[in-house]
């Protein structure tokens, strides 16, 4: 769908716990993307008639896109804003490249098919070999797109390297940093105790029951204390 409004672009955050949105100046944009990548994204946004929503953080996904309806005759994307800059840029173009597939093909192609992977890649490139990502994450970047996936959360190695210019938590990390036999605890707040390391995942013995499980190294976790 082609911009025909002239008119200031803007985004809109919905960030509050109550279910308010307000409308930001779209240069605002730039504050949450790499330097010097502003000026790259905003031709699509010129071009194409998006609206554009930062988000709360959700843990199930980190953007979206959603197709013009008769009801919103748009396109519809929206971002955690909680993502680190490199996150933010990568998951951004994720959503874009879905864009384009819909303008393309319609319905008519898987969402993460062979179509999409192609736009994605296309995507991605011009953006690589111009200091926009650390050497970790670019060199990750790379490996990824010979296969992307449906999301950069199942590339270990490109999670890995996103997750360390995340903000740190105190007490959180990966399980992959934990040692053999400390205790940590997961989101509802069982605790385990980490037995033994395997090439992408530990089995780790629930404390209170005594069951094991096996966790994605990448798993995020919060160290209890041995006081």
């Amino acid at each position: 769908m082609q911009n025909k409004n002239k008119h200031p672009l803007f985004y809109t955050t919905a960030l509050s716990h109550i279910n308010m949105k307000r409308e930001q100046p779209f240069s605002g944009l730039a504050q949450f993307l790499p330097a010097g990548t502003f000026e790259q994204v905003l031709p699509y946004f010129k071009e194409h008639t998006i609206h554009l929503t930062l988000a709360r953080e959700r843990k199930s996904i980190l953007g979206d896109y959603r197709r013009p309806t008769v009801e919103q005759p748009v396109h519809r994307i929206s971002i955690n804003a909680t993502l680190n800059q490199y996150s933010f840029l990568i998951t951004l173009l994720h959503e874009l490249a879905h864009m384009f597939v819909f303008i393309q093909y319609k319905d008519k192609v898987s969402p993460h098919g062979s179509e999409w992977k192609v736009e994605f890649r296309k995507m991605l490139i011009p953006y690589l070999g111009k200091h926009f990502f650390p050497p970790d994450i670019e060199s990750a970047l790379i490996n990824y797109l010979n296969n992307p996936k449906a999301s950069t959360c199942t590339d270990t190695n490109l999670y890995k390297a996103l997750y360390r210019y995340s903000h740190s938590k105190e007490g959180v990390s990966l399980l992959e940093d934990m040692q053999i036999n400390q205790r940590f605890s997961i989101a509802n707040g069982n605790e385990y105790i980490v037995l033994e390391k395997r090439r992408t995942r530990f089995r780790c013995k629930e404390i209170k029951t005594g069951k094991m499980y096996l966790f994605p190294s990448i798993y995020e976790v919060r160290l209890i204390s041995e006081n």
